[in-house]
């Protein structure tokens, strides 16, 4: 039967004289590469739709009267195709092509960017000619154009390959730039909003007025890296460089789950850029312009290059050997362990860092009080006495869900919550809008309102009210619909987690229908850490803290007595912070953690007051550092070796890019747990990849997940409304703060109101709306939206809307909406 089924889907064809067994449907190009045959291309891209928009890829078809393009021709049984290496028809029109592309591109290779890795250069000098026919005045245009604040455009060098605009469209679904006007004016150029370019002149020219509309989109920086020509650049690396000049290092991006691999380029000790990697399983060849461009922070004028330690007389921070900061810090946490330590780790850690410190939090402090969750948390009382998300990551997620970006891909149907995917995971945005694409894919979205991203992705929407996504996907027929063809994908995100019972009935729902579970966080090391056992519930490799055969293996592994790992599960990150807050903790250790994240950072920078002992470890100044008793500087991750997990579970190692002396977390770590007489093993990435190698692995079943119940929203009045949020995808985190470049491209922050309520207010589009709680209060333009009665969307944490530090408030809770400023002053935040 499969030899039957392999003869009905082959077809065998001749090229430069061998004949070649190809797919039914096989474009030639394809068949071509797979032989090792070269044929010149520019448009062509694996991953793009044919256009056959730059006729380079020219080749001869035995009975067509005239060359083809190979990039757009399909193979057929029989078919004969001579290219450039045997035919002088193939080779003469390729070479008419490329002088044809020449003959009004400025040959500025010297001062271009493309320069040294420029497929058009590569291709004049194998297929043009030695010396130019064309006599007359070469096109000029304006140069460059910023069509955003990152990416800037040169005409003249364009040669209309559309790979841009047709990536734009295809890939990204963000129909910003394209083709324009015609004839000898025909030219890549942003949107225009009227007829006559913007300034009403009707010049005809674009890219020139206050109408056109910036290239505003997250994988705009793509575009630039598919370009065949030096028509796109980056203004962050527009003339810093030549690519002969860079050293080039395989990198994974640190910035959410996603885990795409990527090329990061140095020079002189400097990061100059960084490209998306090739990797088919996970990013293909794309990425997102956050983790593109969002590396400066590891050269930011407030990065922390040396120890620093409270000055006992003066009570200020002052520079310190390493050798005097890790005494105090080992001082101070011996001193404050009868009363208990915390640990926050925060969720930017690779594996290897986050494991250390799991290890050091159990066998130098001897506590589970450990949780890598910097954002909220809600506890719904759960039987176990920890929030209802930990009981779930525990059940549904450590160890692996199995699911995968193929399974994404290939799926029939896939309901998300809690979880804007364009926002949160953009390379996850990239492959559901992939699979929609292709037919096959069904998407349905239990959300606020339908946003831009989950219009690309053509998803159906349950409209939800902040509190009410578990009562939803219990009872809503279009949720059990979404989930009734084999095979369904059920994707939550960390969100789920602020609402009662939210991730219980996830969990109850996917049992039920036999859709496969996947969950979903934003930060790149929020899901290595859990199998890291960075959790008051989990131990390393999963395995729950009161599992006594898990603590006896791993006390057996550390080397540790018997008995002395804590066999009670510890407090989570609000518990711990209650603690540090009322005086119940002795001391805090604390990684990349800002306050600001935490469900309420007033009471968060409190504890951090209020805690006897602060040992912060982090790169740069921070409301947390300001706070502590000790700071220990440690690595960026482009200067040190390490490991993240993407959501799938999946391991994408790294190495350093830049040699350095600044350490590891975890050998921090250890050279603190060595002063307390504890030999820790973390200060060695390999050494720490074989010791987790050689962990025992689980031998029990996940725990089941206890039920916890859910809650109804809250019932707003008058001029009141619930409250619907979540972080865009560049934002003012901290490892984007001060990037002036890389914000001009972010999306306006704006607060989302629906019709109804727009009108008992009085405003429109653009009307500033003032949100406000008894904490504080944000103002910004309306955006009139398609959204449930009495929701208010704002965005997380946005220039002019820190919604929890403003507002004290998280996603579900009723606020108060007026039309205009508050009061004579504008308030924080406010847009005038």
């Amino acid at each position: 039967m499969t030899d039957v089924s392999k003869r009905v889907d082959t077809v065998k064809l001749v090229i430069d004289g061998v004949e070649v067994t190809a797919e039914k449907g096989e474009l030639v190009i394809r068949v071509a590469e797979r032989m090792g045959i070269a044929i010149p291309r520019f448009c062509d891209h694996p991953l793009l739709a044919p256009a056959g928009a730059c006729r380079q890829c020219l080749v001869e078809v035995e009975g067509q009267r005239k060359p083809v393009a190979s990039c757009t021709q399909t193979v057929a049984e029989g078919m004969v195709v001579k290219t450039q290496l045997s035919s002088p028809v193939a080779a003469k029109a390729q070479a008419g092509v490329m002088e044809l592309l020449l003959i009004n591109h400025p040959l500025d290779c010297p001062t271009c960017d493309k320069g040294g890795e420029c497929p058009l250069q590569n291709q004049a000098m194998s297929t043009g000619r030695a010396d130019s026919r064309f006599q007359e005045e070469k096109r000029e245009y304006q140069k460059p154009i910023h069509i955003s604040s990152q990416v800037l455009l040169d005409r003249e060098r364009c040669v209309l390959c559309q790979r841009c605009t047709r990536f734009s469209e295809e890939i990204a679904g963000d129909k910003f730039i394209d083709l324009m006007d015609r004839s000898s004016g025909e030219q890549i150029n942003v949107y225009r909003d009227d007829f006559f370019g913007g300034d009403g002149t009707g010049d005809g020219e674009v890219g020139d007025g206050d109408g056109d509309v910036p290239f505003n989109s997250y994988f705009s920086g793509n575009t630039i890296q598919i370009c065949p020509v030096g028509a796109l650049t980056g203004e962050q690396y527009r003339f810093r460089a030549r690519p002969f000049d860079l050293v080039s290092t395989p990198s994974a991006c640190e910035h959410c789950a996603s885990g795409c691999s990527q090329r990061t380029d140095h020079r002189r000790g400097k990061v100059l850029r960084r490209l998306a990697g090739d990797d088919p399983a996970v990013n293909e060849e794309w990425n997102c312009d956050k983790g593109r461009w969002g590396f400066r922070y590891a050269t930011a004028t407030d990065r922390i290059m040396t120890p620093l330690v409270r000055d006992e007389a003066t009570g200020e921070l002052r520079e310190a050997a390493w050798s005097e900061a890790l005494l105090a810090a080992a001082e101070g946490l011996k001193a404050a362990r009868g009363r208990g330590v915390g640990v926050l780790p925060g969720g930017r850690l690779t594996v290897e860092d986050a494991y250390a410190y799991a290890k050091f939090a159990r066998t130098v402090l001897g506590t589970n009080d450990i949780d890598f969750r910097a954002r909220p948390i809600r506890a719904t009382g759960s039987s176990t006495g920890l929030t209802e998300e930990a009981d779930f990551l525990a059940s549904n997620v450590a160890g692996g869900t199995g699911v995968t970006y193929e399974d994404v891909e290939n799926a029939p149907s896939v309901l998300i919550v809690g979880l804007e995917p364009e926002e949160e995971a953009p390379i996850l945005f990239l492959r559901l809008r992939k699979g929609h694409r292709g037919g096959k894919l069904k998407i349905t979205a239990v959300s606020s309102y339908l946003s831009l991203g989950l219009e690309k992705l053509g998803a159906a929407l349950v409209a939800a009210v902040p509190g009410d996504e578990a009562h939803l996907l219990g009872t809503d027929p279009a949720v059990a619909a979404a989930l009734s063809a084999p095979g369904s994908l059920l994707i939550v995100g960390e969100r789920l987690a602020e609402v009662p019972g939210g991730l219980s009935a996830a969990a109850a729902l996917a049992e039920r229908s036999g859709a496969r579970l996947a969950w979903v966080p934003r930060r790149a090391g929020d899901r290595g850490a859990i199998d890291a056992g960075c959790l008051p519930n989990l131990l390393p490799g999963g395995r729950p803290v009161t599992e006594a055969g898990a603590r006896a293996e791993l006390s057996l592994a550390w080397k540790a007595e018997p008995g002395a790992l804590p066999g009670t599960a510890g407090r989570d990150v609000d518990r711990i912070i209650a603690a540090a807050a009322d005086g119940t903790l002795g001391a805090l250790l604390v990684g990349g953690v800002d306050p600001a994240d935490l469900t309420d950072p007033r009471l968060a920078e409190e504890a951090l007051d209020a805690v006897p002992f602060l040992v912060s470890l982090e790169m740069r100044q921070t409301a947390v550092t300001r706070r502590a008793d000790v700071v220990l500087p440690i690595a960026p991750a482009v200067e040190k070796a390490g490991t993240y997990m993407d959501w799938e579970g999946r391991l994408r190692s790294f190495g350093a890019v830049l040699k350095s002396t600044a350490m590891t977390d975890g050998r921090v770590l250890e050279a603190i747990a060595a002063l307390l007489d504890v030999t820790l093993n973390t200060g060695d990435v390999m050494a720490i990849r074989r010791e987790l190698g050689g962990l025992p692995g689980s031998t029990a079943s996940s725990p089941a997940q206890p039920a916890a119940e859910a809650a109804r929203p809250a019932q707003p009045a008058g001029d009141e409304a619930v409250l619907a949020t979540w972080h865009q995808l560049i934002d003012l985190g901290s490892l984007l703060d001060g990037d002036q470049v890389l914000a001009g491209t972010a999306r306006p922050p704006v607060a989302r109101i629906g019709k109804d309520l727009a009108e008992s207010l009085g405003v429109g589009d653009g009307d500033l709306v003032t949100v406000s709680t008894a904490g504080g209060s944000v103002t910004l333009p309306a955006a009139i939206t398609d959204l449930p009665p009495r929701v208010v969307w704002l965005p997380t944490n946005s220039p002019g809307s820190t919604v929890r530090r403003s507002l004290g408030v998280t996603a579900g809770a009723v606020v108060k909406l007026s039309a205009g400023v508050p009061g004579p002053i504008l308030a924080e935040g406010a847009v005038q």
